[in-house]
């Protein structure tokens, strides 16, 4: 996938985690409170932060405040964009990732979940619903 159009296809995803969590989303959980798109959001930026040396995550941290704090600046929102092109730039890997994150072009998912404990998603790692549950290793 080309970076220009993977960076252009998480927008709207880069956009709903910033509103929905500010610069918290390099310090806080994936919420479930928060909808799918803003949780994908946050995983992008995770997963470049996480890649990121500690310049590198002190300046993606300013342009995702920068952004927060101007929702509706385009600046702010194409400043933040530009990082996140320049480290898939220098990370292959780091696409590859964000690559499969996002959903294929033209792919629609719908998912619905009713009542008490239940659930819907895409992919999952480990989902855990009931009373008294344990978990061990």
């Amino acid at each position: 996938m080309d970076i220009v159009q993977l960076v252009e296809q998480a927008g709207p995803y880069l956009t709903a985690a910033v509103g929905a969590y500010g610069v918290a989303v390099f310090t806080r959980a994936e919420s479930a409170a928060v909808d799918a798109t803003a949780n994908l959001g946050w995983r992008i930026l995770q997963a470049v932060w996480c890649r990121r040396d500690e310049q590198g995550q002190a300046e993606l941290e300013a342009l995702v405040q920068d952004t927060a704090d101007a929702p509706d600046d385009a600046d702010a929102a194409a400043a933040l964009r530009q990082q996140i092109k320049r480290a898939l730039r220098e990370d292959a890997e780091l696409l590859a990732e964000l690559a499969r994150l996002l959903p294929s072009a033209g792919e629609t998912v719908n998912v619905t979940a009713s009542g008490a404990r239940s659930i819907a998603a895409k992919t999952i790692g480990t989902a855990i619903t009931g009373d008294n549950t344990t978990i061990r290793p």
